[in-house]
């Protein structure tokens, strides 16, 4: 069947789940400057990228590596202030996200980068919690708020920012269900944070950690082993280790591939060279995300699916598969992915209704 036929009539309609959305990676220029003049914030003068949203978004298509992108990152995160600040921006997300019919999202947030720029935490926590609550209730769209902590400072600042009262209380709420490690991977290996992830694990916490992006796959191994986690995010280089890759086939850990980010990245040249279709043979489950989109050309998850679907050419059944293992992998209720279930069946099954089962 014509791989046009499923891009164009297949994907757009799959309920999709994303697990490695950074809510401040979503921070659009437009927004940026409008929250900046709102803040009386003064953006950099000395760069010419600052100009205006448009100057922005080309110097975002132009990224020289990871840092680079971290460089323009933190300097975004500036204009977030206020509850409000907060709720705009994640309902701006979510908003998004539910036009590439997106239906449950794990989403990451830094609590670090806030709380060093004297936004204290039930500022931020209010303002994306009111968004969780309007999406759920207008856009059938349930999320899960991810704490992330950043790699690139002292391991034991992340689990002194791990015990603040304030964090415990939301771990207690439940309006915080999990933990990730983000931020500069090269140099800070998943090790290094391993008390941090056991306190967590006590509590119950759900556990994920970036690793293989640009660091080799004994990041992963180690995330697996000394921070026990659930989830991989990003795993692209996985394959360089063939035990390793069988392994977390074997035991159904769940990658986040980010494909449009590693291009912009410079992780890899294009899309097609990412290991999706090892994965596939393999039998390693993976979802597809669109990790900081704002920063990414304005690609989505939507713009994501389909990048993959052009690259590699995925069957409807194969389809099937990456769908389920992202409403079986996310961290939502039982009764939430029950309903992603059906309406993935629903979706493919009217797709085949119409074309027919695929040789």
């Amino acid at each position: 069947m014509a791989s046009s036929n499923i891009e164009e009539d297949l994907l757009p309609f799959l309920p999709k789940c994303e697990h490695h959305i950074h809510i401040e990676g979503a921070l659009t220029p437009e927004l940026l400057f409008t929250l900046a003049k709102k803040n009386n914030i003064t953006l950099p003068t000395d760069d010419k990228a600052f100009t205006s949203p448009a100057t922005l978004t080309e110097r975002y298509r132009h990224f020289a590596s990871l840092d680079d992108f971290l460089h323009y990152y933190y300097i975004g995160m500036s204009v977030l202030i206020t509850a409000a600040d907060f709720e705009a921006l994640a309902t701006s997300y979510f908003s998004r996200a539910a036009r590439d019919t997106v239906r449950h999202a794990d989403v990451f947030f830094d609590p670090q980068a806030h709380l060093s720029r004297g936004v204290d935490y039930p500022t931020l926590l209010a303002g994306l919690s009111a968004a969780q609550s309007h999406a759920k209730q207008t856009l059938n769209l349930t999320s899960e708020l991810v704490c992330c902590f950043l790699r690139h400072l002292p391991a034991q600042a992340s689990l002194a920012t791990f015990h603040l009262p304030a964090l415990q209380a939301s771990f207690a709420s439940g309006a915080v269900r999990a933990i990730g490690l983000d931020s500069s991977e090269a140099g800070f290996p998943p090790h290094l944070f391993a008390d941090l992830y056991a306190d967590a694990r006590a509590l119950g916490l759900n556990l994920t950690a970036h690793a293989g992006e640009e660091a080799p796959p004994e990041y992963i191994r180690s995330a697996l082993d000394d921070l026990h986690v659930s989830r991989i995010d990003h795993g692209r280089r996985l394959p360089e280790d063939p035990e390793l890759l069988a392994r977390v086939a074997a035991q159904g850990t769940l990658l986040t591939l980010c494909p449009i980010s590693n291009v912009f990245l410079r992780g890899v040249g294009s899309v097609s060279e990412l290991p999706v279709r090892e994965f596939l043979d393999a039998g390693v489950k993976f979802s597809i995300n669109s990790d900081d989109p704002a920063y990414f050309g304005g690609n989505y998850i939507g713009e994501n699916y389909a990048a993959v679907q052009r690259a590699f050419a995925l069957s409807v059944g194969e389809w099937e598969g990456v769908c389920r293992a992202a409403i079986e992998g996310s961290w939502c209720g039982e009764g939430r992915k029950g309903e992603m279930r059906g309406e993935l069946e629903r979706v493919v099954g009217a797709w085949r209704a119409k074309y027919g089962d695929e040789a």
